[in-house]
């Protein structure tokens, strides 16, 4: 019975779906991650956390990085495309590239290079402070640092300065007038870094990004501006310094058809760039490698039609297609493919602190009598008769009654009391009538809303503008699921809300195979910590966190599974405090202090409290300042 109720979460949660492998249900009803592609050691999330708690004092949220998994997922891509390779004898290599932006945090980004060396990963970089921190990295000697986005003069000394420390720097132009800057700055230091175009393709990429690709995207070079930037390094001997060939039809791209026409596309201008005699050697093309946030395999947002391999394959064939046709050389191909990369490796883990309901359960029966008005009787007699056969008539009737009892209250008409019996009367009709509907197990829109409606708020102990900000910003799903207690059935379909003071601060959309829920299935809350955890969290989400409410960095902890079997953590990150935040928000900590202490001096001088209480008032303030942001 308990293996079937865990089969049964497993399902309706969907682990097999978006989990790639990697999230399992142990015998326990605890969630687990295999963090080694294909090995059976696993880590238990609940036990993971208890003890981050108990031992290490860390309070939700929590954020879980499991390093292993960057280096899986490494693997994973890079094997996809030597399978291609293979498969079609395609003679160029494959260099991933690891785009800083995804996840710019040190440790990340070391992960990848280490586990990567074999493999040549390299990283991309958009900015000079990413720029800064790639060049500080140590690099496999083969594998390309490759600079995109606009660029000033500081950005590309710095880049040159690259050059001269070993690295293959990659200087993709986005304007005419960075390859002015490259070719004066060249003549200046005598560094020559390597130079490549990104082109404006026509095709364009599918999903919510898709009009960042296509003619009127905002990066890029057009085919007469590409011919130009050849012409220009021709005058000046340059020429054999375009190496590489760029363009990016989108992120998160949903549909494998998108991706085979600008593959067709980008070869396609590669093939006459050759024939023209330009040596480039290199087609970066980009990012777009999605993940299926839902695991419905579909070309809904939140997931995508194809896998891995299924991407790599038509890469490989589609490019493989053109050069043989055009007869030029196969060209190495560089991927971008960072949300693939880091998604799966990082997990937010809240704790639910409480249930905002829509009416109490524990609110006592109604009692009506002849005083009552009329209203509150007909709402009475509604629920007395309501069965499985009129609810809906009797719904509509309660609704009507509803705006009676409101009309009523504000002409003065009824009291506070009244008010009060019908609106537990009406929410009690509510409730049977969505029972009923649900017996029923009609589609009906109607009681999708009421029970939408119906659904508990519960309180999870997190901001969702720092830690997954997609979900706020542009309706990102993300997997949602508690990590213990799954081997009992959830009986409480619920919405999540943050403890931010913004009513956006919430998550009302769930992942599904078929739909999107309106309502998570969670389970009823007791006096234990129930938690709950957020998945595919890796990508994005750390670096474009907001501030909101001062609410700052989440706990972090990096979490490795030994080769016994054991687990371990390798790094512990506290989060911040809120000196942090006052200090983010240009208040001086101590200046913070000064001042209070002042105005409780005031307090002393006018007699309203004495210096003992004050000094107790200053000691709390001057403590609090070195808490978390987060409820303890």
């Amino acid at each position: 019975m308990m293996s079937q109720i865990i089969d049964d979460n497993a399902e309706l949660y969907g682990i097999e779906n978006w989990g790639a492998g990697y999230f399992h249900i142990n015998r326990s009803g605890h969630l687990t991650v295999k963090p080694l592609d294909g090995d059976l050691r696993e880590v238990d999330l609940f036990e993971v956390v208890r003890d981050l708690v108990d031992k290490h004092r860390l309070t939700t949220p929590i954020l879980l990085r499991f390093p292993q998994i960057l280096g899986a997922q490494v693997m994973r891509l890079c094997r996809a495309y030597e399978a291609a390779a293979s498969e079609c004898s395609y003679t160029g290599d494959h260099f991933p590239v690891f785009p800083i932006k995804v996840n710019p945090r040190r440790e990340v980004l070391t992960e990848f290079l280490r586990t990567g060396a074999r493999q040549n990963v390299g990283l991309e970089c958009g900015s000079k402070a990413e720029l800064q921190a790639a060049l500080s990295l140590e690099q496999p000697p083969d594998s390309l640092l490759v600079c995109n986005g606009f660029k000033d003069e500081a950005f590309l000394r710095l880049a040159m300065m690259g050059v001269r420390a070993g690295k293959r720097v990659v200087v993709v132009l986005e304007k005419l007038n960075e390859l002015r800057m490259v070719i004066r700055l060249s003549e200046e230091t005598g560094i020559v870094p390597l130079i490549g175009l990104r082109a404006k393709l026509y095709s364009r990429g599918s999903g919510k990004w898709e009009a960042s690709g296509g003619e009127a995207a905002k990066f890029g070079l057009t085919t007469s501006e590409m011919l130009e930037c050849v012409r220009m390094l021709d005058e000046v001997g340059l020429r054999n310094s375009i190496k590489l060939l760029h363009f990016h039809i989108g992120s998160q791209i949903t549909n494998i058809k998108r991706v085979k026409n600008a593959m067709k596309e980008a070869a396609r201008v590669y093939a006459r760039f050759r024939q023209l005699k330009v040596d480039i050697e290199y087609l970066d093309i980009g990012g777009g490698l999605g993940v299926d946030y839902d695991g419905s395999k579909t070309t809904s947002e939140g997931s995508i039609n194809y896998t891995i391999e299924e991407f790599a394959n038509n890469v490989v064939y589609a490019i493989q297609s053109v050069c043989d046709e055009d007869n030029v050389p196969h060209p190495h191909i560089v991927t971008e493919s960072g949300r693939v990369m880091t998604a799966h490796h990082a997990v937010c883990v809240t704790s639910v602190r409480d249930e905002i309901e829509t009416f109490a359960d524990d609110t006592p029966a109604v009692e009506v009598d002849e005083d009552d008005p009329h209203v509150i009787s007909e709402l009475k007699s509604l629920l007395d008769l309501i069965n499985a056969k009129n609810y809906r008539e009797y719904y509509h009737d309660a609704l009507d009654d509803k705006d009676d009892l409101h009309t009523q209250f504000n002409l003065g008409l009824i009291s506070l009391e009244d008010r009060a019996k019908g609106e537990v009367l009406f929410w009690d009709i509510c409730e049977r009538s969505s029972r009923f509907a649900s017996e029923a197990d009609l589609a009906d829109p109607e009681f999708e809303r009421l029970r939408r409606s119906l659904a508990s708020k519960y309180l999870c102990n997190l901001s969702l503008f720092r830690s997954a900000p997609d979900s706020w910003a542009i309706g990102q799903l993300f997997p949602i699921m508690p990590i213990h207690r799954l081997n009992e059935t959830p009986t409480e379909f619920t919405t999540l809300v943050d403890i931010t003071c913004d009513s956006d601060g919430c998550v009302k959309r769930f992942v599904d195979q078929k739909d999107v829920r309106t309502a998570l299935a969670l389970h009823k809350l007791n006096k234990e910590p129930y938690y709950v955890a957020m998945f595919l969290v890796g990508a994005y989400q750390e670096v474009m966190g907001s501030y909101h409410n001062l609410f700052g960095q989440t706990a972090e902890a990096h979490v490795v599974v030994d080769a016994d079997g054991s687990c371990h953590v390798t790094r512990l990150h506290p989060g911040s405090c809120v000196e942090d935040m006052l200090t983010f928000a240009r208040f001086e900590p101590q200046q913070c202090i000064a001042g209070f202490q002042r105005m409780l001096d005031e307090q002393v001088t006018a007699g309203h409290i004495d210096a003992e209480a004050a000094q107790e008032a200053v000691d709390l303030y001057t403590a609090a300042t070195k808490r978390g942001t987060y409820l303890e």
